[in-house]
């Protein structure tokens, strides 16, 4: 099961002692920012929403469901703060469309009552997602985004650990869809990656880190789940088929 331990935080100290900080105070740093900060916001808004959703396909698990939400709005806000503290707008149009085919997806999905499927694009992939951007960021943030992105991180691997476990437990019920999901879905995340590469480098985050570090989250996840080496090895494979 992945999770924070005092190793993986005392790696995030470590590099932050040897990043090398970007000038937060530039017009192309804000500029960037103003993007970047968006799509984290939009996410957290998304993430919300969508446990809100899973709750009315698996009524038992609505409570909790509802509390992995409510910790949702609660990054959003963090992050909101980040912006105004750099005196930044949030283009939250321009989060709005980044995020539409995965939320396209996930909206059908639900409508058809395909909560696995919904489970692989917000607990699997949307968190590995976020995990892997909070990563990357941290050792560049400034400080009081740092301090707010340091505690959120070790939700987001609860809201993670959360859909391994699901779908864990169900697994020979979900791996033919799991795997049918991962092929539509999967490829979205690497042209998200993609879009967002020139404003993230900006932030001194580069695209390959991003994509490694999420590749390594989702993996294990997929590994936790029950998936064997040459399976994950096929459904990773699905995101070069763009």
């Amino acid at each position: 099961m992945s999770t924070l331990d005092s190793t993986a935080v005392a790696v995030l100290d470590d590099q932050q002692g040897l990043a090398e900080l970007p000038d937060f105070t530039t017009d192309a740093y804000k500029d960037a920012y103003s993007r970047i900060n968006a799509i984290v916001i939009e996410g957290e808004q998304e993430a919300h929403d969508n446990y809100i959703s899973l709750g009315t396909l698996i009524p038992d698990q609505a409570e909790e469901l509802a509390k992995l939400a409510k910790m949702e709005m609660k990054h959003m806000k963090g992050f909101t703060a980040c912006a105004k503290n750099l005196n930044v707008v949030a283009d939250m149009p321009f989060a709005q469309e980044f995020f539409a085919p995965l939320h396209g997806n996930f909206q059908s999905a639900l409508k058809e009552g395909k909560v696995v499927t919904c489970l692989l694009i917000q607990a699997l992939l949307i968190e590995a997602f976020a995990i892997s951007a909070y990563h990357i960021y941290i050792p560049v943030a400034d400080p009081f985004a740092r301090k707010i992105t340091e505690g959120v991180v070790k939700d987001e691997y609860t809201h993670l650990n959360y859909g391994q476990e699901w779908l864990k437990a169900n697994f020979e019920a979900s791996r033919d869809e799991l795997m049918e999901a991962n092929k539509v879905n999967l490829p979205l995340i690497r042209s998200m990656l993609e879009q967002v590469a020139a404003d993230a480098s900006v932030l001194h985050m580069e695209k390959e880190d991003l994509i490694e570090d999420f590749l390594i989250a989702y993996q294990e996840a997929l590994n936790e789940i029950g998936f064997s080496s040459r399976d994950i090895a096929r459904m990773a494979a699905a995101a070069l088929t763009v």
